[in-house]
């Protein structure tokens, strides 16, 4: 029975690993076609990225997206992180309402969220271009780094914040030298999610958009209506693979600092 399960659960896993990642794989695969078909193989070759350096409208694009992203990520993070230190505070009297409007754009339809800030640029007047993508995407990346930051907060020990109020440290200090490098990892893994929805989101950005202020999948997705062009297969290739080493990056930082933690422990230990 134990060995039935077991070959199941390895082939469940097998599948969903599959299903998640062959398209990936087949899409990175076929940017290195040297046929001008995507559908056909014609061997190794890597023209497509040089003509993807003188695809200026992709590269373009790509930029656009890239500082959208940062923006929007930043922002996102710095409102996200402050709605998790307001949500913490148990005497907060519009905790419940603050809280259901700060989660509303986690189970509110994309095309919804879009349709109502077209209608509230529009309506103040605003024309819309890349700022207003960058305020769309903060709006909808706000809420994801307000649930991470605040599981984390649900750990902190507050007793060190106390310890240190207790020692006289303004309540100020002691978010910037207690509070904020305990949960500085889930600000990063918010900031590093905030930007990964931003450079993947569509239907918001089809709202929001204007002259001048095309990002990445708006792009894509015009010209793959037309005809996908292995220029394509090749800058996402290099997207995948750019977050993808990011990724990893910040999972080897992450190990790192709670090994150096743990020996720091540990050096305690052995002093006391």
């Amino acid at each position: 029975m134990k060995r039935g399960l077991s070959t199941f659960n390895v082939v469940a896993v097998a599948l969903g690993l599959a299903f998640l990642y062959l398209p990936i794989t087949i899409l990175m695969l076929y940017s290195f076609n040297a046929s001008h078909l995507v559908t056909v193989w014609g061997g190794w070759s890597l023209q497509w990225y040089g003509e993807l350096l003188h695809d200026q409208a992709l590269l373009e694009a790509a930029w656009v997206s890239l500082r959208i992203g940062l923006i929007s990520a930043t922002a996102a993070t710095i409102l996200g992180t402050l709605g998790a230190l307001a949500l913490r505070n148990k005497r907060f009297r519009g905790r419940l309402l603050f809280s259901g409007m700060v989660y509303a754009p986690l189970v509110m339809p994309e095309v919804i969220t879009g349709l109502s800030l077209l209608l509230l640029f529009v309506a103040v007047g605003i024309d819309r271009g890349f700022w207003t993508i960058a305020l769309a995407h903060t709006t909808l990346t706000m809420c994801f780094v307000t649930v991470i930051v605040q599981s984390r907060l649900l750990t902190v020990d507050r007793s060190l914040e106390e310890a240190a109020v207790d020692l006289g440290c303004p309540p100020w200090k002691t978010l910037l030298t207690v509070t904020l490098p305990l949960i500085a990892p889930a600000i990063v893994a918010g900031w590093m999610l905030a930007f990964s929805l931003s450079l993947d989101d569509l239907v918001i950005a089809s709202f929001t958009t204007g002259p001048g202020a095309t990002t990445l999948p708006l792009r894509i997705y015009s010209e793959a209506r037309l005809g996908v062009k292995p220029e394509i297969n090749a800058i996402c290739t290099i997207v995948v693979a750019v977050v993808a080493l990011a990724t990893v990056a910040a999972s080897l930082a992450a190990k790192r600092t709670s090994l150096e933690d743990e020996h720091e422990r540990d050096a305690l230990a052995a002093q006391v």
